[in-house]
């Protein structure tokens, strides 16, 4: 079975343990995850290693959706979280590992995404696309200076 893997790196405007908290709270992941068109439901997050989560995606043009979960390997607050992933589907087989490495930076936290083990049946320009959505929704949240 052939897997992909997808890398990205950005530099956000906002402190690193802002950026962590967005990973590991449920009304933040479910703002900023979901690629654009897809809406999320988180139904269980448990953020503490060897803890878990669980949500799904669904396609806010088709209603299809899609179910994952996985475990948290590694949280170090402000610095990196890693985890795998798993869909329920059959036909996207295996897990995929994913790893955010943060750091502080002049004017804000750069950010690394790592995610490897890509189904075959996903194509890796679809989910570095995908990616590419959900940081740009990342951004906009950990970002904006709110007044009050």
């Amino acid at each position: 079975m052939t897997t992909g893997t997808v890398r990205l790196h950005r530099v956000l405007r906002a402190p690193a343990e802002r950026i962590y908290r967005a990973f590991i709270t449920e009304a933040a992941v479910a703002k900023w995850l979901p690629p654009n068109g897809f809406t999320c439901t988180v139904h269980h997050l448990d953020a503490t290693v060897g803890g878990g989560f669980r949500m799904s995606f669904t396609n806010f043009g088709n209603g299809g959706s899609h179910a994952f979960g996985g475990t948290y390997l590694e949280l170090v607050p402000g610095q990196r979280l890693r985890y795998t992933d798993t869909f329920d589907d059959p036909n996207l087989p295996g897990s995929m590992m994913t790893t955010v490495d943060l750091r502080e930076v002049t004017g804000g936290t750069e950010i690394t995404v790592v995610q490897e083990g890509i189904p075959e049946a996903i194509p890796v320009e679809m989910c570095y696309l995908g990616w590419q959505d959900s940081l740009c929704l990342l951004a906009q949240l950990v970002e904006a200076q709110v007044c009050g």
